[in-house]
């Protein structure tokens, strides 16, 4: 099988050697991270003056390696000090107190550092405590609609379009293709081993057939404004009795594994965040749509609005949920520079109503950021309406805004 190399990770790790920076490859697991780092790995490897320690905790020649002891005991026995010394390390949270070794050996002149892991507390806890601000985070994500197109040969069309909305952009489906019935077991698997690894057993959860209920209820939910209390209460109507609190912690670890992303909401007037009742998108739309069955005839705007979600994160901004006092705003999103955009995201366009509902709502927006509405609209590319710009989806997602 032809190796797909995605250029544009591999160019954001070579911009931070040689910095005393550790570089950090997260994300939610088989979204890529392992290829990123594979890929990075031969391209160094081809140079003399490197020397490659690659450790992969999740393949079994390396189960030996169990705490920071064993790591220290594995680089320091494959370590050159004539060379520079490339340590890649993938999975590294399989590891007990790591952060220990990587303190360590940061610190050593002829090593660089790049390391993977698929929970954010690893960053928020166990690393930055030991190392302070000295590394940085390289988030992977799932394909995006033109990776998708040439991981799997096809030609920006309508048709194309539908099966990354139906299928996702997991990487690793490239080895079964696009047909329903496998593509659906392998999204499971891969749902099943997050669950297993990232949450149950990182967090010790006991009650486990809650957690696939929440899960279940987020993604039939997603794109909705959501509150602990509001779960709360459908699960005692379904007979389950459990508080906000233990719902807040699980929905803490989901988003810890990457699986599931939370959306805060943002008063666009009164420019401060809310507390309570958030927005949930998962990282792969197809892992979403494996969870709820099914065609997307009756759901096609959660995903519409998912996709548009994570792309608005690969194109660099940070996304809250607008709240105005006439209605939302599905995306608020800044960039560090102070730049700011407003988006609705929306199927079709095919009457007064909806196009009032989503431009009339941007409308009320009295400020001069620029306003966008996304769709699917058939025949529509790019339009101009009343200084609102209308999107094709298609079209948002190969050209940005």
């Amino acid at each position: 099988m032809e190796t797909i190399v995605r250029q544009t990770y591999i160019d954001r790790i070579e911009k931070y050697l040689g910095k005393d920076t550790i570089i950090i490859l997260t994300g939610q697991r088989r979204v890529g991270k392992s290829s990123v780092l594979r890929l990075f790995r031969d391209k160094v490897a081809n140079l003399d003056r490197n020397n490659i320690i690659y450790i992969n905790k999740e393949k079994h020649a390396f189960d030996d390696i169990r705490t920071y002891h064993d790591l220290n005991a594995y680089i320091d026995a494959h370590r050159d000090e004539s060379k520079m010394n490339y340590i890649l390390i993938d999975e590294i949270q399989d590891i007990e107190e790591f952060e220990r070794s990587v303190r360590s050996f940061y610190e050593e002149p002829d090593v660089e550092l790049v390391i993977t892991g698929s929970n954010s507390s690893m960053l928020s806890s166990e690393l930055s405590s030991k190392i302070g601000g000295r590394y940085k985070e390289i988030y992977v994500q799932a394909l995006s609609y033109e990776e998708f197109l040439v991981f799997h040969n096809l030609t920006d069309s309508d048709d194309a379009l539908a099966k990354y909305i139906q299928f996702g952009g997991l990487p690793g489906l490239i080895r079964y293709g696009l047909s329903e019935q496998d593509a659906r077991e392998y999204q499971m698997d891969v749902y099943n081993t997050v669950l297993l690894k990232d949450v149950i057993m990182r967090n010790q959860i006991r009650n486990v057939p809650f957690l696939e209920n929440l899960v279940r209820f987020l993604a039939d939910n997603a794109g909705k404004l959501i509150s602990a209390n509001s779960i709360a209460k459908y699960m005692k109507a379904q007979g389950e009795s459990i508080t906000s609190t233990a719902i807040i912690s699980y929905i803490k670890f989901l988003c810890e594994s990457y699986m599931l992303h939370k959306v805060n909401r943002y008063d666009i007037h009164g420019k401060r965040l809310f507390e309570s009742n958030d927005k949930f998108y998962f990282e792969d739309n197809g892992i979403r749509n494996a969870l709820c069955g099914g065609s997307r005839q009756g759901d096609v705007e959660k995903v519409i609005e998912n996709i548009i979600y994570n792309h608005l994160i690969r194109l660099g901004y940070e996304v809250t949920v607008g709240q105005l006092q006439a209605g939302e705003i599905d995306f608020v999103c800044t960039k560090s520079t102070g730049d700011r955009i407003y988006i609705q995201a929306c199927f079709i366009i095919a009457d007064d109503a909806t196009h009032e509902r989503e431009f009339g709502n941007l409308h009320a927006i009295k400020d001069n950021y620029p306003k966008y509405v996304i769709s699917m609209t058939p025949l529509l590319k790019r339009a101009d309406d009343n200084g609102i710009t209308h999107l094709h989806l298609r079209e948002f997602l190969k050209n940005g805004l």
